[in-house]
């Protein structure tokens, strides 16, 4: 075949070329290896590259706390949001050290919060109690989704290269699993202690989901399971990955309340898994289970269960150092070093 009719290798061959070219053994650094192709991939270049990154916590309140599911009090939601704009949290931390940029969203908290440090996107004080009612109308989910879109929509202009996502909201695993279990998981794989709930209260948890989800049945589709069991922080991070498709933007998931909203993006578009990365596997149970059934692998797994976008910050510090050493280290015929004429496991 003649050359100019050759097809033109894909950023995927090109990167691989290019990981294979660099001064260590085919494979040796494993892992990092693959996300630094995977990013190559959704950034469309090579060698890809992290200049600005963030974290984007959302937050919200639940009307079903009315049923005392969670341990904490709903004015925690408020407080942990102030917390999280003072710089005392332990996501403002490691965000800080790892070189994320912070932005603090207010979903839906149940307070009056204005403050320069929040982006209002606040659809109203709170979801309705979903055992009586659904937890929103229609018009609520689509500006929750609308909201995320136009987050999702900031960080492409702000240049963003990694954005990371992370969760405020007292009640919100309840409503997690109500999500998951509507969407066909067994309650037992799903339904954990959240906050730390005595075996009692998450017997009582647990019932009380399941009422609910039965009250609501039938469904019918992801956005109407959303509209009647969702948090308005949940749904907002749902719009914000499905509006990333295509964007060039890697998008790092943390745990259990943020991997449910990115299932439920997942049940609308299978695609969405092209271009985030778990960050880590949580503790909290039903979890891994997430993560199974979108085919994610965490990156790390450190046994937290904390939220806010800790384990997603670690994960994409992860992801950061693959791109840096794609980028930075050495070519076999710049370092002017010898290449084995064999494949082997080492030097």
């Amino acid at each position: 075949m003649n050359s100019s009719n050759a097809t033109e290798p894909s950023i995927s061959e090109l990167m691989q070329q290019h990981m294979d070219n660099l001064t260590k053994p085919v494979g040796s650094l494993g892992n990092l290896e693959q996300y630094a192709l995977k990013l190559s991939e959704i950034q469309q270049r090579v060698p890809p590259s992290v200049g600005r990154k963030a974290v984007f916590v959302f937050a919200g309140d639940h009307g079903i706390t009315e049923e005392k599911v969670s341990l904490y009090p709903r004015e925690v939601t408020c407080q942990m949001v102030l917390n999280f704009i003072g710089g005392g949290a332990a996501i403002n931390v490691l965000a800080r050290h790892c070189g994320f940029d912070v932005s603090v969203v207010d979903a839906g908290v149940d307070a009056d919060l204005r403050h320069a440090k929040i982006i209002d996107k606040k659809v109203a004080r709170g979801t309705r109690n979903f055992l009586n009612e659904p937890a929103m109308s229609e018009e609520q989910l689509s500006t929750c989704l609308e909201n995320g879109r136009a987050l999702a929509e900031k960080a492409v202009r702000e240049k963003y290269d990694l954005v990371a996502l992370g969760d405020m909201g007292i009640g919100n695993t309840s409503s997690a699993a109500a999500l998951l279990i509507a969407s066909g998981f067994k309650p037992e794989d799903v339904v954990d202690r959240g906050t730390g709930i005595s075996t009692e209260a998450l017997d009582h948890k647990r019932q009380t989901i399941m009422q609910a989800v039965r009250r609501h049945t039938p469904f019918g589709s992801p956005r109407t399971i959303l509209q009647r069991l969702g948090g308005f922080e949940l749904c907002a991070i749902a719009g914000f990955i499905l509006a990333l498709r295509e964007r060039g933007v890697a998008c790092i998931i943390d745990g259990f309340p943020v991997s449910t909203a990115a299932y439920m993006a997942f049940s609308i578009d299978n695609s969405i898994t092209s271009f985030i990365f778990a960050g880590h596997r949580s503790k909290v149970r039903g979890h891994a289970r997430i993560l199974e059934a979108m085919g994610m692998e965490p990156i790390l797994d450190l046994g937290m269960r904390l939220g806010e976008g800790t384990g997603a910050v670690l994960g994409g510090q992860v992801v950061d150092l693959s791109a840096k050493l794609a980028g930075e280290m050495a070519s076999f015929d710049s370092a002017r070093v010898s290449r084995s004429e064999e494949i082997e496991e080492n030097y």
